[in-house]
């Protein structure tokens, strides 16, 4: 990375920034690629970066790859809601092998039957706002004390939601940054990555979910629809909240 660039990009990072220090700040890290926005953020944030890390997305499996080759340490967590498929478990143990890594899981204080008791059966399917407030929301909070800055696998294709996405913004809820290195990649640019380098993802993916997240709320896609037209499918909730 080119030092007078990085220096730049540093000296414009304030606690809080400004519309107007956050566009020149993307102007810049727009120009640098993933890796490049990767080494900044490490060498920027050091111990208060945090990545988070589904074992479901491709898009994370790629920034996870990126991100162990420039820094083995750099802190990795993820979100243990208690209802992910036994095949998206199974990848996280593979996962943590393969790199060597140890992840940090958060999981909601109430255990499911906890919820069920207090909330009912099923609460995804008559609140699900409620269900992913409960166990991804806050979680992720818990997650990302003491943090000046997570990673997060955003792309712009994956949803008309994101289609404004950046490689950096300051993300409201959580009041930190929050950095997209894949923001204008897509999906297939993901799978070249993938494959050439020979990273491993969720077996799911071949099964027709290219969208992961709880058991209840996700439904394998036929061709032609949305990535994400399988999560929540049938109510009008496309985003589970952490990002939108």
């Amino acid at each position: 990375m080119n030092e007078l660039i990085q220096t730049d990009i540093i000296n414009q990072v304030v606690d809080k920034p400004t519309a107007a220090e956050l566009d020149r700040l993307n102007a810049e890290l727009a120009e640098l690629g993933p890796q490049g926005i990767l080494k900044w953020a490490i060498h920027k944030f050091g111990p208060k970066l945090g990545m988070a890390c589904s074992f479901g997305g491709i898009s994370c499996m790629v920034l996870l790859d990126m991100a162990v080759r420039l820094d083995p340490q750099i802190r990795i967590f993820y979100l243990d809601p208690g209802f992910l498929f036994p095949e998206t478990y199974a990848f996280r143990d593979e996962v943590i092998r393969h790199y060597g890594i140890n992840p940090q899981a958060f999981r909601p204080w109430l255990t499911p039957e906890e919820q069920a008791a207090e909330y009912g059966e099923t609460l995804w399917e008559h609140d699900p706002d409620k269900c992913c407030a409960i166990r991804k929301i806050e979680p992720n909070q818990r997650a990302l004390e003491g943090l000046q800055a997570w990673v997060a696998g955003l792309r712009r294709d994956q949803s008309v939601t994101r289609q404004n996405l950046r490689p950096i913004e300051w993300d409201k809820k959580f009041n930190l940054y929050k950095i997209s290195p894949l923001w204008d990649w897509t999906e297939e640019m993901v799978w070249v990555y993938l494959r050439a380098e020979q990273v491993p993802y969720n077996p799911l993916h071949d099964q027709g979910y290219p969208s992961l997240g709880c058991t209840h709320c996700t439904k394998p896609v036929v061709a032609g629809e949305d990535s994400r037209a399988g999560r929540w499918s049938g109510k009008n909730k496309t985003e589970c909240g952490l990002h939108y």
